[in-house]
């Protein structure tokens, strides 16, 4: 008895899928394990969007706080195009993102910690909208996401360091609420997550200690394990399954390490490999398999890595302004 794979639609050996988006494929005849597999690596089409992941970096320094939101198209190499506005020029902030929306939240508008929380919509190019309020100004935090709710943590308000930990649901604009504490009160650390789990990784000491929460959950964090090197200004990126953490300064000054951790097992971070250059006070966003990383030290350099393959670093283009303090967010991270 004869089989027919009928004109491509459907073939006796598997192709490597292609997505995560709505116009994916996945041609062949899949196991459940084989399906599961590259569920579990983002690959397998899923409903989405259909475009191409994007990235933002919006607000830092150039001297003077600036409100500029520049955007890439990860994996798309070439430089970054205006995208908007933010609400507040501001430099030290952070962000966070579902796979429609980014969200800016806190920093410094000159000397003053800011309470705003603004937002855009990732297919719609324009200036930034109101969210709402964190429940205090401040500035020099960290942020990561699930594809609902949003997490700002740490950072320095008006009355000193703080390891407070706040949320907002994406979808809704509103002021943030209380979600619990860091381990110890930290500035200018950075931020990553998977679907579950946020980690938050460095900070002013500088520090090494990687904190860890369940987004869908309050409470305070946990101690998920350490940096390579004690180091703050850096920034983070993941996957659904690795995180990253890049640049920042320690003990001896800017560094051009990477780390990575794998997100649902605690423990040590272990080296990626290096950016093309020793920087702090950048910023970092992600798709599912490229993680970048943007600005700092008053440049426009933005450089990649292939999440899933430890190297070092790659040039991707330039900012359309260079710049330090920044904050990046994506539509397709690996909290997603």
């Amino acid at each position: 008895m004869s089989r027919e794979w009928p004109a491509g639609i459907i073939r006796k050996t598997p192709v490597t899928p292609t997505g995560p988006y709505q116009d994916g494929t996945a041609p062949g005849v899949w196991t459940l394990d084989q399906m599961n597999y590259w569920l579990k690596q983002n690959l397998w089409p899923i409903a989405g969007s259909g475009t191409t992941p994007i990235g933002l970096f919006g607000g830092g320094t150039t001297g003077g706080v600036v409100n500029v939101i520049d955007k890439v198209n990860i994996p798309n190499l070439g430089n970054a195009v205006d995208f908007g506005d933010l609400t507040v020029a501001r430099q030290d902030l952070a962000a966070c993102s579902s796979s429609t929306r980014g969200v800016f939240g806190g920093g410094f508008n000159g000397s003053t910690q800011v309470n705003v929380i603004d937002y855009v919509t990732f297919l719609t190019s324009g200036n930034a909208a109101d969210f709402g309020d964190l429940v205090s100004g401040r500035a020099s935090l960290g942020g990561c996401s699930s594809s609902t709710r949003g997490v700002f943590a740490g950072g320095e308000t008006s009355v000193g360091n703080t390891s407070s930990i706040v949320y907002i649901t994406i979808a809704t604009t509103g002021n943030s609420t209380t979600f619990g504490n860091l381990l110890a009160t930290t500035v200018q650390l950075a931020g990553c997550s998977s679907s579950t789990r946020g980690i938050f990784g460095g900070g002013g000491g500088p520090t090494n200690v990687i904190n860890y929460i369940t987004i869908s959950t309050t409470g305070n964090a946990t101690d998920f394990g350490d940096l390579t090197i004690a180091r703050y200004g850096l920034a983070s990126c993941s996957s659904s399954t690795r995180g990253l953490f890049g640049g920042g300064t320690g003990s001896g000054g800017s560094t051009n390490v990477i780390d990575y951790i794998t997100i649902a097992s605690v423990g040590n971070a272990i080296d990626f490999g290096d950016l093309t250059r020793s920087v702090t006070f950048i910023a970092g966003c992600s798709s599912s398999l490229r993680g970048l990383f943007a600005g700092g030290a008053g440049t426009n350099i933005i450089e990649y890595v292939t999440i899933a393959s430890i190297g070092n670093a790659v040039d991707f283009g330039d900012l359309t302004l260079g710049r330090t303090a920044l904050a990046g967010c994506s539509d397709s991270h690996g909290g997603l």
